[in-house]
């Protein structure tokens, strides 16, 4: 019999750790725990829960993500609780039990952005963790879902953020002819069980790391990000799209921006990052910004 090996890592900011599995956990989707009556379904979860310091469980295909309360530190316990997970998988403990799950169903409503070649699809579940942007199908190889959209010819960019997937077309065809066809395909898709992400997507986001922490960078900076986060992406993502910093430029007082999803080449974007974004910064941080310049992701 194979033995479970379990290689930690501490994750975002130190409030998450991964705890990465070798083997097969017999489970293809990620879920999330808040509490241990949740994990009725998952007993190694439910272990987990009997740590007193620990707010939630996520299982995946590859391991589990645990998220800390502030009690303690990662670094103090992250050594025993690998040990305590290996010790549990290799002593025959079940990491979730056979149960039959049905089908939820799945409904999908089309939304208008203000690109005319973006429409957005809006799910009645969570679709991914984080925010996948696929440029063409040579990029869609660790996306099914963006895979299986590029069957159609006349689309040319798949955006995946939250419950909703922007997807631009291009100039060959009108919405009105192709949005019913394109709900049913993705309803039907995403009823089916089907993956929106591959399962070395999962993995590689699960064990990625902050390349720039924010406290490195410079306090002007720091303040920029706070605002686009609190008060510009919530209006950017009802649209279609987001808005990621880039850098900012003290010399000359310009914030560089990357636009993404719906916002990525649309007409209106420079008006709207002119009167909007860039009167938004100005106004919230006085003396510190002349101009916002966009780039499309």
């Amino acid at each position: 019999m194979n033995q479970f090996l379990v290689s930690p890592s501490i994750k975002k900011d130190n409030r998450y750790a991964f705890f990465a599995i070798n083997g097969d956990l017999g489970t293809t989707v990620s879920k999330t725990f808040q509490s241990v009556e949740e994990a009725k379904e998952a007993p190694l979860v439910q272990q987990m829960f009997y740590l007193p310091f620990v707010k939630s469980v996520r299982l995946l295909p590859n391991g589990i993500e645990i998220e800390r309360f502030d009690i303690l530190d990662w670094k103090d316990v992250i050594n025993e609780v690998a040990s305590e997970i290996q010790s549990y998988l290799n002593n025959g403990g079940a990491i979730h039990n056979a149960i039959a799950v049905k089908k939820a169903p799945v409904t999908i409503y089309a939304e208008s952005t203000p690109n005319p070649n973006v429409m957005k699809f809006v799910a009645n579940k969570v679709l991914v963790d984080s925010i996948v942007e696929v440029k063409q199908i040579g990029a869609a190889k660790q996306v099914p879902l963006a895979q299986s959209l590029f069957s159609f010819a006349f689309i040319k960019e798949v955006f995946i953020d939250a419950n909703y997937i922007s997807i631009t077309k291009d100039d060959s065809i009108a919405w009105d002819t192709i949005v019913l066809e394109l709900r049913e395909f993705i309803r039907s898709y995403l009823e089916e069980g089907k993956a929106v992400l591959s399962n070395q997507y999962l993995k590689e986001l699960s064990t990625a790391t902050t390349t720039t922490p924010i406290d490195s960078l410079d306090e002007t900076s720091q303040e920029i990000i706070k605002i686009i986060d609190d008060y510009i992406k919530p209006a950017v993502a009802s649209d279609g799209g987001n808005i990621l910093f880039d850098k900012y430029n003290p010399e000359d007082k310009s914030v560089h921006v990357i636009l993404q999803g719906a916002c990525s080449g649309c007409p209106s974007s420079t008006i709207t990052l002119k009167n909007g974004i860039e009167t938004m910064l100005q106004e919230m941080l006085p003396g510190k910004i002349s101009t916002v310049m966009a780039l499309n992701g």
